[in-house]
């Protein structure tokens, strides 16, 4: 099975898993899911984030999903327990389908590794 497959079948796996959790079964998209991760990675699940506070979330789950490909290192929490990153190396320009490829590959990663899929 080719890499593109197997990532292409995780995905989809990964699509419907989170969707039936958290959207009713309504699929949810690369943007939705990168929030999640944001939520997971913060740890603060009851809460009605605000705008820009979602923004931030977002930006907490890129440099988590890109720390393993050298783009970003954990530096510290700050004092509300957010998460900061430096960056490491600058991300290559990418084609928007190179950026969505990278993006999913990177979140079914982070989800194999902690057995959510297989």
């Amino acid at each position: 099975m080719s890499r593109d497959t197997k990532l292409k079948e995780r995905w989809e796996q990964l699509v419907k898993k989170l969707s039936d959790k958290f959207s009713d079964g309504d699929p949810l998209e690369l943007d939705g899911i990168i929030y999640l991760i944001g939520v997971q990675e913060l740890g603060k699940y009851h809460y009605n984030y605000k705008k820009d506070e979602k923004i931030n979330l977002m930006h907490i789950a890129i440099c988590k999903l890109l720390e393993p490909y050298g783009y970003y290192e954990f530096e510290y929490y700050d004092e509300d327990g957010w998460p900061h990153y430096a960056v490491k190396e600058a991300l290559p320009p990418l084609k928007a389908g190179e950026q969505s490829v990278l993006m999913k590959e990177a979140i079914v990663n982070y989800f194999v590794e902690r057995a959510y899929i297989y």
